[in-house]
């Protein structure tokens, strides 16, 4: 692993910008679960495993339609979870990193939980492809803006995952749901994160070497490997893919580091000072 993490190293040494392409398996070392399939669903929220439901079934429009006071304790508890984590070592040492590069860094992410912006990140070059729970919309979808979510105080009981108390209102009166892309969703109000798309781009189209680094982004729901990819071979950028689990990566694009976000940036790092190996 060190010279791989030599490697690494050499890269990062050669770019002018990094971007950031992050999955769910970032937040792992933060704390945060990951729910890779049912077994790990139903680990963190055992309620739901009781009522067999799956990651699809409660994430999705059609959820708080049917159940509401389910589906508000499910992203009601997930809400607050997401306030109360702090993001690991490994996010400071992206924003170091970037941050000594001529062209900064930016970040491409399907996580909604908003662990960038806590670490310090500019939020005007974070792009959350998934969307935000910490921001709220109108599940009737009546044109009213998505509004952060920061006045909302989750009363959730942790034993049958259930909302307690009034549910969030949109000013129009109909229910409101996070602003987030769900499993088969017509009515996510996307504007917000078209435009964290178009700031990116235009980033994107300054940088001349840029890095793609990856981390914890999985086959199952491939947006953001893909949009790593995409930028390597479009414009020429390398690639360094770091995934426990699923860390296959294309001849010619770049380097695999087959370990969890911490380790490979930690390790990364170490090669980076005067003797590192």
């Amino acid at each position: 692993m060190n010279e791989l993490f030599q490697a690494a190293a050499e890269l990062l040494e050669q770019a002018d910008a990094l971007l950031v392409c992050a999955g769910a398996g970032m937040g792992v070392d933060s704390g945060l679960p990951d729910f890779r399939g049912n077994a790990g669903f139903w680990q963190a929220y055992p309620a739901l495993g009781r009522a067999g439901l799956n990651f699809s079934e409660v994430a999705s429009p059609r959820s708080f339609e049917q159940d509401p006071e389910l589906a508000w304790g499910f992203y009601g508890h997930r809400l607050q979870l997401y306030r109360d984590t702090l993001p690991h070592a490994g996010f400071g040492l992206l924003r170091a990193w970037g941050e000594q590069l001529a062209n900064g860094l930016a970040v491409f992410t399907s996580n909604v939980d908003g662990q960038f912006q806590r670490a310090g990140f500019d939020a005007a070059l974070i792009h959350e492809c998934h969307g935000s729970i910490h921001f709220l919309q109108c599940l009737a979808g009546c044109g009213r803006a998505p509004e952060p979510a920061d006045g909302l105080q989750p009363d959730v009981d942790a034993e049958t995952c259930r909302w307690r108390g009034p549910l969030p209102r949109c000013a129009c009166g109909a229910l409101q749901r996070p602003n987030l892309l769900m499993f088969g969703d017509w009515g996510w109000e996307g504007a917000r994160y078209e435009a964290q798309s178009v700031r990116l781009q235009a980033w994107l189209r300054r940088c001349t070497r840029p890095l793609v680094v990856e981390l914890g982004a999985g086959t199952a729901i491939p947006s953001v490997r893909r949009f790593g990819e995409q930028l390597v071979l479009q414009q020429g950028a390398r690639l360094l893919r770091i995934n426990p689990r699923e860390a296959a990566l294309p001849r010619g694009l770049g380097i695999s580091l087959p370990c969890g976000a911490l380790q490979a940036l930690q390790g990364i790092e170490a090669a980076r000072a005067p003797g590192g190996s």
